[in-house]
């Protein structure tokens, strides 16, 4: 999935400004800017728009981990160079302190039925006979429920 989609989606998850949004980035070990920010934001046909790289988006993500789930002691982990869809979705179990079971509800929130084993199987090394690739429409389908649940339900 689009790495600046992902942001975009999260931002409006958790109504986060943008020194919020900074925050995160800069706990996750990668300080960023407002226009580097506002260019990552923008729409993909904006002229100003700017792909957001993989480093970027771990550095958030390990941002929202330290923000949720509060920081570990020592070294902070650096972040991920190259990310797909299996590690993004590891990394917002992580930060959100999620079960298994918990992300099985999430998925039925809209609609999509899926067993804990197959939810396991995304967290499995690639190497393994269980693992299973995380295409997009189950990231984007994880995200579209963390935004009922922890959005759209408080309003």
């Amino acid at each position: 999935m689009d790495n600046n989609v992902v942001l975009r989606q999260l931002r409006y998850i958790f109504d986060y400004g943008d020194d919020q949004m900074m925050d995160l980035f800069r706990s996750g070990g990668k300080p960023t800017n407002r226009k580097e920010l506002s260019e990552w934001l923008k729409p993909e046909d904006d002229a100003s728009f700017s792909n957001l790289s993989d480093e970027y988006l771990a550095a958030f993500l390990n941002g929202l981990i330290n923000k949720k789930r509060g920081k570990k002691e020592g070294i902070q982990p650096d972040p991920e160079k190259e990310l797909n869809n299996n590690i993004i979705l590891r990394k917002l179990k992580i930060a959100m302190n999620l079960k298994v079971e918990e992300m099985v509800e999430l998925y039925n929130i809209v609609g999509i039925v899926i067993s804990k084993h197959e939810v396991n199987a995304f967290f499995r090394k690639p190497g393994q006979n269980q693992y299973r690739k995380c295409l997009d429409q189950y990231l984007r389908n994880f995200l579209f429920a963390m935004q009922k649940q922890y959005r759209d339900f408080k309003h």
